[in-house]
């Protein structure tokens, strides 16, 4: 493994960004770049690089240019435009790349029930057979847990301590922090041995294995008191958000969290290998619950 020193992190702005550029800063081991669309108002440390291109060619390839790295958190329909992303890559020399897989695995099943999930393979498809010129590595996640609580995503409204369960909220989903996913990007950047063995691979780093009933009983304890309760059926869910901007999230709420159950990792996870932190259900609840994570 050659020395790894720069690391541009693409749409940086989101929900995942500026995790990942946080804890890239924090290890003091890399020069950090931020890559947004011109028309962003996204703000950084002083210490990161803002690059700005509109993802033509020319300015994708200007703006990867000297790097090292690309980990891309571009989301929902952003997805196809990372096969350009890794042609600049493989123009200007790039050795790792880290596109916008952190999810669920992708197999016949979960396409038939959200089919944008096939653009992310689809980019995964296009590293493989670019292999020769750019190593990748995929990380999945399944759903991020801090984040998906502190929005309402995981169907917790913590202000209120209320509780939408879908199905009767039993069925068992993968679940990882934000700063669980930093911190492989982090660990498999600084530690020449897992750079080699994450090489062309994909691994999930999920924190917790949960269903809905279980953070609820775990909010119950930590609150000292009943939550109100609706139960959701997740074909429901789908049939009312239909053609509305809510879809994909019902959608997102149904495969994750509903009776499909397709919200399980499959293989071994790499949190032990990566050296990555592990905390109870409920120490990462309270972190939520007091406002410190994510």
């Amino acid at each position: 493994m050659s020395a790894i020193t720069s690391v541009i992190v693409v749409g940086a702005g989101g929900n995942l960004g500026p995790t990942i550029i946080d804890a890239l800063l924090a290890s003091k081991k890399f020069t950090v770049s931020a890559f947004v669309r011109p028309e962003s108002k996204a703000t950084f440390p002083p210490e990161v690089n803002v690059m700005k291109a509109d993802y033509t060619q020319p300015s994708l390839e200007a703006a990867l240019q000297g790097q090292d790295v690309v980990v891309s958190t571009i989301g929902i329909g952003g997805f196809p435009i990372q096969k350009a992303i890794v042609d600049a890559a493989v123009a200007t020399g790039v050795k790792r790349f880290f596109p916008s897989d952190f999810g669920i695995d992708i197999t016949a099943e979960t396409i038939a029930f959200f089919p944008t999930t096939k653009e992310k393979q689809d980019v995964t498809d296009y590293l493989i057979s670019r292999e020769d010129v750019i190593s990748w590595t995929t990380i999945k996640t399944s759903a991020f847990f801090d984040w998906g609580l502190k929005v309402g995503l995981t169907g917790f409204d913590l202000a209120n301590h209320k509780a939408d369960l879908l199905d009767g909220g039993e069925a068992k989903f993968h679940t990882t922090n934000l700063s669980t996913i930093a911190g492989a990007i982090v660990a498999i950047l600084s530690v020449p041995q897992s750079y080699e063995k994450t090489k062309n691979q994909v691994i999930s780093i999920p924190n917790h294995e949960v269903s809905q009933r279980d953070i609820l009983t775990a909010l119950e304890r930590l609150t000292g008191e009943k939550w109100q309760v609706t139960d959701i059926d997740s074909d429901t869910l789908i049939q009312n958000a239909k053609g509305t901007p809510a879809e994909p999230f019902a959608m997102i709420r149904a495969v994750l969290f509903g009776k499909v159950g397709l919200g399980r990792l499959s293989g071994k996870p790499w949190n032990s290998e990566l050296g990555l932190p592990q905390q109870s259900l409920e120490e990462d609840l309270k972190l939520i619950l007091d406002g410190k994570s994510p």
